[in-house]
């Protein structure tokens, strides 16, 4: 006996299509859609202080419109986290649709993670959000209820899946294994497309990438899962690409929820057909005691210049625009940082890639500091500086900038309520039995490979990695394809070694975590994005391509695993 659950959604912006793509390509029994993100939370907060009705993902209700009939022609149940910051709200706009388009859906939706009024008390500070990681039983109790659709605040990302999952096969909160099987399957396909071939480090050897279909986890009553696809549609399920996805904003072997800590470093993937991977013997333990919590704070105003440097001097050049714009400044802001990027080449045949950028980025609570005081600056150096004085735009006024840090309370404070399509309220209590949460030990590693003679070639030429933020962290996840290659890779990438080939490291403080059975190393940098996605402390502000910037990096790989790798 199988569940079928697909994906629509991996952020608030992803493909409007996806909901009727998913309905119309094939069999499922649940579609569900990831619409929250840390960054998400922050804007979500501040359209519901423009509008106290807001704070949903309103292009989900959209979606809805368009699609709630087919889902209820064929028996698709919908379950999403599009509710945001008001979930009460986007189920009322929702029963407006429904009753509009005169269908006759069951809507439902879970309630209870927002802890902003009661920040104080619990110690969270004052911010602008703070929302609980719930996890998936209010889900269970709503789709038992008979809902054909339920949204929610901030659950977990994998809880989404999980909640169906558990309804269908009628699991118990202690069925630890089987939960954690679940939410390493909802972790997989959470993230839409890039179960599928999406940011995937090999993507030149998928053949069709132009529109890669979204995912979906086959789930068997023991927990163990098939990720695929529908048919005839663009990308591919590979262990590869789980793999990847697997290693997505994780850190170690144990990944810890409100319900379950899934055991990351348990799970086996198999290729067991085209675009069928195969995952099993994922174990589960008793969640910790604490649930995380997302908060969200305006921190002050931020603005930027970038002014493009050509040709000859580039140096002298910034320096000079630097000791002259800084100079201008009636007042200090109380961040001011510079960053030269020399995408400038000798010689060049484009006036373009003649060019590097100079950014100046400023922060302050005050938003005059880096507003009209900050950006006249800039443009009255137009003829008074360095040769070819340019600006890739007119810097305008401050916009308002936000800071991320995760938080901790008890889950027996965080209130969990399912609300049904009958208005009935049910409350959800936490799961009895917790276990704190401790790192695995480290594996014994494999014999290391005789290298033989190597050669200086790209990381990447043997290397897949995925990377991402968690709050100011970034995680980076390396693996290999084949037994010998990961005998090399345990051994040769250190974390001294990654902070060789990632100077901007260095100074940091990173752990790494060794996962034998994905052939994987997977790095937390900490701090490397200051405050988080909405501080925009670097010009990458969620890791995105951190990954890929190791996997340029070169240095010796032996020769016996280069050999027919294209260079």
């Amino acid at each position: 006996m199988t569940v079928r659950i697909g994906n629509c959604s991996g952020f608030y912006g992803d493909r409007l299509s996806a909901m009727r793509e998913m309905l119309e390509g094939g069999e499922l029994d649940y579609l569900t859609g990831d619409y929250l993100a840390e960054l998400t939370m922050l804007i979500l907060g501040r359209d519901r202080m423009k509008d106290p009705g807001l704070g949903y993902a309103k292009t989900f209700l959209r979606q809805a419109e368009d699609c709630l009939g087919l889902a209820l022609d064929k028996g698709v149940r919908i379950v999403a986290n599009a509710g945001g910051l008001n979930p009460a709200g986007l189920a009322e706009a929702l029963r407006t649709v429904n009753d509009r388009l005169g269908l006759s859906a069951k809507i439902a939706h879970v309630e209870g993670d927002d802890l902003v009024a009661r920040a104080a008390e619990l110690e969270l500070g004052k911010p602008l959000t703070a929302n609980a990681y719930l996890g998936a039983w209010g889900i269970v109790e709503c789709l038992n209820a008979g809902a054909d659709v339920v949204v929610t605040g901030r659950v977990t990302d994998a809880s989404v899946i999980v909640g169906p999952a558990a309804a269908h096969f009628g699991w118990q909160r202690d069925d630890f294994n089987k939960l954690a099987g679940a939410v390493v399957a909802g972790h997989v396909i959470e993230c839409g497309t890039q179960a599928t071939g999406g940011n995937y480090a090999f993507f030149t050897e998928i053949a069709d990438l132009y529109r890669p279909g979204f995912p979906i986890a086959e789930i068997e009553a023991d927990g163990s899962s098939v990720i695929t696809k529908h048919a005839d549609t663009g990308g591919a399920v590979t262990v590869g690409t789980v793999t990847a996805q697997l290693l997505y904003e994780v850190a170690g072997g144990r990944y810890a929820g409100p319900d379950v800590t899934a055991r990351i470093d348990t799970a086996e993937l198999t290729q067991v057909g085209s675009d069928r991977v195969r995952i099993s013997g994922v174990a589960g333990e008793a969640p910790p005691p604490q649930v995380k919590v997302s908060l969200n704070s305006l921190a002050g105003f931020r603005n930027e210049a970038v002014f493009v440097l050509t040709g000859l001097d580039i140096e002298d050049k910034a320096a000079l625009v630097q000791r002259q714009f800084e100079g201008g400044l009636r007042a200090r802001p109380a961040e001011l940082d510079w960053s030269l990027a020399r995408t400038d080449h000798p010689d060049a045949a484009t006036e373009e890639a003649a060019s590097a950028l100079l950014r100046c980025t400023v922060r302050d609570p005050d938003p005059k500091l880096v507003g009209r005081g900050f950006s006249a600056v800039a443009v009255e150096l137009a003829l008074a500086s360095y040769p070819g004085f340019t600006l890739t735009a007119p810097p305008g006024e401050g916009v308002p900038y936000g800071v991320f840090t995760p938080g901790y309370v008890d889950a027996k404070q965080v209130p969990h309520v399912a609300v049904l399509p009958d208005g009935t309220r049910v409350n959800v209590e936490p799961t009895a039995r917790v276990r704190d949460l401790e790192e695995v030990a480290e594996p014994d590693l494999p014999t290391p490979l005789d290298t033989g003679p190597t050669t200086r070639v790209p990381l990447g030429t043997v290397v897949g990695a995925r990377s991402g933020d968690k709050g100011g962290n970034a995680n980076v996840g390396v693996w290999v394809r084949t037994d010998e290659e990961w005998r090399w890779l345990v051994h040769a990438l250190t974390v001294d070694e990654l902070k060789r080939l990632l100077p901007e490291a260095a100074d940091l403080a990173v752990t790494r975590y060794v996962l034998p059975k994905l052939r994987a190393v997977n790095f937390v940098i900490e701090g490397i994005l200051g405050e988080g996605v909405a501080s925009q402390a670097r010009f990458d502000p969620q890791a995105k391509g951190l990954g890929e910037w190791l996997r340029s990096r070169h240095l010796d790989i032996p020769d016996r695993l280069v050999e027919g790798k294209v260079l």
